[in-house]
């Protein structure tokens, strides 16, 4: 089965049809779906299936002589953000089934192990936390503190792995899987518009997180309470998105409020609570801080005259990453010299590459969008993705 053929049988899952954008959280059915589609096509091509505790899963085509180790590790992630766009991440793993199936007609004999790698809650959408899966295999993340997140229904991270059939007290660092890989390699869609040729590389990502706002006040009736009697939470974090906007311009970062949810959400009740999600971003780590906390301390000045609570909890933060710079040039020069971009958006191969060698590929985005139903790329770009990571593999798996 070629590209297009996976792309079309794995492009209906998840997708609202009303407006084209997709929900594959983290297991859900569409998300699930995802994963048998993943499992089906390593089992058509004979490669050794693995999963891990943390909830990803690999796919592994090794050499005749059996060898384990050094292995080129290469995929991306199944689920999705709330209505994004098919790109984002399933390109990769799509990607990396065309390109074992690319080096098999070359008749490649590999040295080393070729792997595609489905890391768990990448996009974090469930569960508050991005790339939770490659976090948790890399020791980024304590696992009590993973195994207490919860979704939006009040379900733990362990409930629902253990209703997915995988034990929550065995979640954590795999050391001995870490070993086996030589390098990640990982292709992603651009997620903006700076890439103008078809394929680029990954030079750094910017560093990055997302923070959690508590405002609590008190629930009243909208009709009844006077102004001067009223303690909303709506108020203060009213201000709080206009920080942000504005503690991002004089800081030279982005700064972005997507997720709200207010209690008990009535039309004709005060609210009595709002929690809200920050995502801040910047090229320095110093300013992406200080963005934070300028928005914290306007949230809290607003929040004095009408006697409500603020509370800052950060739900995850990674610093810069420069990747592997013998990988990435390695990389280029198999590639012809593509060009090399730094990127705003977090991926596992940032996490991954604290604990081993690690490189992107981009393909191109006309669009610009990501994270939503326009995300796009051309399918010659597209091919022109698997040809660049087929050649990288070969290379790479030669010795």
């Amino acid at each position: 089965m070629g590209f297009e053929e996976m792309w079309a049988a794995l492009l209906p899952v998840g997708r609202d049809d009303a407006t084209g954008g997709y929900h594959r959280f983290a297991w859900t059915a569409p998300e699930l779906e995802c994963r048998a589609w993943f499992l089906d096509e390593a089992r058509r091509r004979d490669l050794a299936v693995e999963h891990d505790a943390n909830g990803n899963m690999f796919a592994w085509w090794f050499p005749e002589d059996g060898t384990r180790d050094g292995a080129v590790l290469t995929g991306s992630h199944l689920d999705s953000v709330p209505g994004g766009g098919a790109y984002d991440g399933p390109l990769g793993i799509v990607s990396a089934f065309a390109a074992i199936d690319g080096l098999r007609e070359r008749g490649l004999r590999p040295a080393r192990p070729i792997g595609i790698g489905a890391f768990a809650e990448e996009e974090g959408a469930r569960f508050g936390v991005a790339c939770l899966g490659s976090r948790l295999l890399c020791g980024a993340i304590d696992p009590a503190r993973a195994r207490a997140l919860t979704d939006g229904g009040g379900r733990t991270f362990a409930e629902v792995m253990h209703n997915a059939g995988l034990d929550p007290e065995a979640i954590g660092p795999d050391d001995d899987l870490l070993g086996r890989i030589g390098c990640y390699i990982e292709l992603h869609v651009e997620q903006g518009r700076a890439l103008e040729q078809p394929v680029g590389i990954a030079g750094s990502i910017v560093p990055h997180g997302r923070w959690r706002f508590g405002f609590t006040g008190e629930g009243n009736h909208a009709g009844t309470t006077a102004l001067a009697d009223r303690r909303d939470p709506m108020l203060p974090f009213a201000r709080m998105v206009i920080a942000a906007r504005e503690a991002a311009e004089r800081n030279g970062t982005v700064a972005t409020v997507g997720k709200v949810d207010v209690v008990p959400g009535g039309v004709n009740a005060i609210a009595s609570s709002v929690t809200a999600w920050l995502d801040a971003r910047g090229p320095a780590g110093d300013a992406v801080r200080r963005t934070v906390r300028e928005i914290d301390e306007a949230a809290r000045v607003a929040a004095r005259p009408h006697r409500v609570g603020v509370d800052l909890a950060e739900e995850s933060y990674t610093e810069s990453v420069g990747f592997d710079r013998a990988l990435r040039d390695r990389v280029g020069a198999t590639l012809g010299g593509p060009p090399v971009l730094p990127t705003g958006a977090g991926h596992d191969a940032g996490v991954l590459s604290a604990r081993v060698p690690a490189a992107m590929l981009f393909v191109r985005n006309p669009t610009g969008v990501s994270h939503a139903p326009a995300e796009f790329a051309e399918p010659a770009d597209c091919l022109a993705g698997v040809e660049a990571l087929t050649a990288v593999l070969d290379d790479l798996a030669r010795g």
